[in-house]
């Protein structure tokens, strides 16, 4: 029921309301249960869009370890990606150079991109 009178009369009860309804009361937890859950994976996104995504959510959830972030990244990447980069040559460092993943990730989904252009 609509009485004409706004439900928020004060700066104050705005901000509770604000931080009620659009900030989770555990930030860290809920970006962990998205790192652990099964729905946050590339799915049709290009890998940049992944990559910012995935990089956000693990600084949220304070995730450090390099060989976690390369698990985290691996698993939730395409199929296709994921099995391109598991199959090349690389120094047994790699499983744990985040970076390594991310740039070899980036090269294969550019290039496939390209193939389709053509």
């Amino acid at each position: 029921m609509d009485t004409g009178i706004f439900p928020i009369q004060t700066w104050e009860n705005f901000e509770q309301q604000f931080w009620l309804h659009f900030f989770p009361i555990n930030v860290e937890v809920d970006v962990i249960n998205a790192l652990e859950g099964t729905s946050y994976h590339q799915g049709n996104r290009m890998v940049d869009d992944y990559l910012n995504s995935f990089q956000a959510l693990v600084s949220d959830a304070s995730y450090t370890d390099p060989q976690t972030l390369v698990v985290k990244f691996q698993r939730d990447l395409r199929l296709g990606i994921q099995n391109q980069i598991a199959t090349m040559p690389y120094e047994q460092s790699a499983n744990t150079n985040p970076d390594a993943w991310y740039r070899a990730a980036w090269r294969i989904d550019q290039a496939c991109f390209a193939n389709k252009a053509f």
